[in-house]
């Protein structure tokens, strides 16, 4: 009887263990989050961090898979494929929400920050808040904003040095309407396409130019074709990090705040990633031969008051550039 007893009690104990691990697997959540940039890439690092952060609060029941160098499609796909839960999570540019979610034009506008300091100050703040907010009736939970540095042109052929060069060179531009004004603005013959697309567009001539940040120029390769980059740094718009609203509908209020501290506690991570990836960049791409210069902002600033007034457009718009341009 007592060798019975001592024989199923371990039984007994393997199978409300195992019942216990059938249980923490089904309770598991592996989010899967896209991003269009390579390993290595801050915003790719920061992610998997948050990711860390998430397994260990949550004793390893939550995790993230970051599918980076457009393994899950370029921005504009998934974006469609987050909005309906085909993908958890998202790293995306604000340009492509721009025409979507109009909130977050503004902060996207040419020169609305006068330093990254300042976008810090204005996008971690109530100002941040409601444009990610702004998200939500479109199917995305905003969850934090990471940094994309600041954005000036690189071309093929010749060196922007004033407002003039830029005339009638054919720009790539990001898929977004804004961006074709800002073209347009400024004279210039905007290309609309995909980020992957680029390095093949400026190699076959079918564009002159285009214009992204540092990190951008050097991990992409293109500073192998265009040998020239001005600094009109003329886009400090950050980007943003999203959950599909029906993964997030399915978490408990708890997970939710889980998932939100974890976000919130990878910006500094990614800042940090981000002023080290941005002097690399900048140091490869200088030792590669290209030409980096300076030019007057004062004309750019100048001719992008068409854009302001065509994007933003209504009282709530207005008032969103307005105190942004006032927070100190």
């Amino acid at each position: 009887m007592n060798a019975f007893k001592s024989l199923t009690l371990p039984l007994a104990l393997a199978g409300s263990l195992a019942a216990s691990l059938s249980a923490f697997a089904a309770d598991a959540i592996v989010f899967r989050s896209a991003d269009i940039h390579p390993d290595g890439y801050p915003t790719v690092e920061a992610v998997r961090y948050m990711g860390e952060l998430l397994k260990e609060r949550s004793g390893g029941r939550l995790d993230i898979q970051v599918f980076s160098s457009r393994a899950l499609g370029e921005e504009k796909d998934t974006i469609e494929q987050t909005r309906f839960g085909v993908i958890d999570m998202n790293r995306i540019n604000l340009a492509p929400l721009n025409n979507l979610v109009p909130e977050t034009t503004v902060p996207a506008l040419p020169f609305i920050f006068r330093s990254v300091d300042h976008m810090h100050t204005v996008m971690d703040g109530p100002i941040g808040d409601e444009i990610l907010a702004a998200l939500e009736p479109h199917g995305m939970i905003g969850l934090a904003f990471y940094d994309s540095g600041a954005r000036s042109f690189y071309t093929v052929k010749e060196p922007v040095d004033a407002i003039e060069d830029i005339k009638g060179q054919k720009i790539r531009v990001q898929q977004s309407d804004m961006w074709l004004a800002m073209m347009d603005a400024l004279g210039a013959n905007a290309t609309p396409m995909p980020f992957g697309e680029v390095y093949s567009a400026l190699e076959t001539g079918v564009v002159d130019g285009a214009e992204n940040n540092w990190p951008s120029l050097e991990s992409s390769k293109h500073y192998e074709i265009a040998k020239f980059y001005a600094l009109t740094e003329h886009s400090m718009s950050p980007e943003v990090l999203v959950m599909s609203k029906a993964t997030w509908d399915k978490l408990t209020p708890e997970d939710q705040a889980l998932v939100k501290q974890a976000a919130k506690d990878s910006v500094a991570k990614m800042r940090e990633m981000w002023v080290a990836r941005e002097k690399k960049s900048e140091e490869i791409v200088r030792a590669a031969g290209v030409t980096v210069n300076t030019v007057d902002k004062a004309p750019f600033i100048a001719a992008m008051k068409p854009v302001y007034d065509r994007f933003a457009n209504t009282d709530e718009l207005k008032s969103l550039v307005s105190r942004i341009q006032a927070t100190e």
